[in-house]
This record gives C-alpha cells, sequence and structure tokens, in this order.
C-alpha cells in the first residue's frame, strides 16, 4: 500500500497553531520507500539524531490536495521515530506557494508501506 488518503493540515506563518486543511492523496514510490527505511535504519543507528527530512521526488508523489492549498512547493518527507516505540514514522511537507504556511499531513508508520 504506497497510496495514501490522509488528513492534512496547514499552518499560516506566524501562526500558533494548524488548522485541518482536508484529505490528501499521494503516493510512495519505491525508491522514496527503500529511501524511508534507510532513514529509520539510520536513526536507530544514531542516539542524537532522531529526525530527518528526504525530498520527494514531485514526478512520482502524485500529489492531490484540496483546492484551496493546490500550490504546494518544496515538498519533502520528514521521517522521525516515535519516542513510545522507536519505530519510523513519515510524514509529507511542503510550503504554499502563495504565503508561504506550512502543509503537512498526518503521520504513517513507515512499516504499512507495502
Amino acid at each position: 500500500m504506497n497510496t495514501f488518503s490522509i488528513e492534512s493540515w496547514y499552518k499560516a506563518e506566524g501562526a500558533e497553531s494548524s488548522v485541518p486543511a482536508g484529505i490528501i492523496h499521494f503516493h510512495v514510490s519505491k525508491r522514496t520507500h527503500r529511501l524511508l527505511e534507510k532513514a529509520e535504519e539510520r536513526l536507530s543507528e544514531r542516539a542524537t539524531e532522531r529526525e530527518m527530512d528526504i525530498p520527494a521526488e514531485m514526478e512520482s508523489l502524485r500529489l492531490e490536495t484540496p483546492q484551496e492549498y493546490e500550490e504546494i512547493d518544496d515538498c519533502q518527507f520528514h521521517v522521525y521515530l516515535s519516542p513510545r516505540d522507536g519505530r519510523g514514522h513519515f510524514f509529507l511537507k511542503g510550503h504554499s506557494k502563495p504565503d508561504g504556511g506550512l502543509f503537512y499531513s498526518n503521520a504513517i508508520m513507515v512499516d504499512q508501506l507495502g
């Protein structure tokens, strides 16, 4: 399962909190899947580093966002280890082209990738 439909959030520049942005759809390519797994491994081997970003390949991402957030730039996968169980999670993040606000998805476990 490498195509996701998941809740997303938007945080305007200077805002204190995020607001729901609706359901987004995106695809994680096999190459990106391997990169996410490698990032999880690296993070689990390093005591000081608990998170990292991986650039998204926009041509394979097939990102579909709600209409008011159509223009998302500099997409990345943010990978981190859960403090509870040490397992790898990731979420998609980027910035709105019109105003620079942060746009991101809910987290997904790396293990959920098929």
